[in-house]
């Protein structure tokens, strides 16, 4: 998948867990679209996917690390810092993102039936 479909789906779910919050507080909002298909493979890949390339950010840095901290030639500081930012800004969102899905999970097994 794309980097923009892959936001689209994150938009998505963003928008079916705030529905979901509004919906067990009781607060009014608007109806969402509704969806048919099968979505929890797309949601897995998605997930599967932006999980992958963290993984990749990660590794991309500590290789670029290594090859500054040997001396090879053609790797510079800056490209070193420039790839260290880009994984712990993945990192971040990465926690983010699941601390969202976390809460969400609570808030679903708080609602009574």
């Amino acid at each position: 998948m794309t980097q923009i479909s892959q936001g689209v789906e994150f938009n998505r779910l963003m928008m079916q867990m705030r529905a979901m919050q509004m919906e067990a507080t009781g607060k009014p909002q608007a109806p969402a679209p509704v969806e048919q298909g099968p979505k929890g493979a797309e949601f897995a890949n998605v997930m599967r996917g932006a999980l992958d390339r963290v993984s990749e950010l990660q590794q991309t840095t500590s290789n670029l690390q290594t090859s500054y901290e040997m001396g090879v030639a053609g790797v510079d500081l800056t490209d070193v810092m420039i790839a260290s930012q880009k994984s712990s800004v993945a990192m971040q969102a990465t926690v983010q993102v699941r601390n969202r899905m976390v809460s969400a999970y609570e808030e679903i097994m708080r609602m009574q039936i």
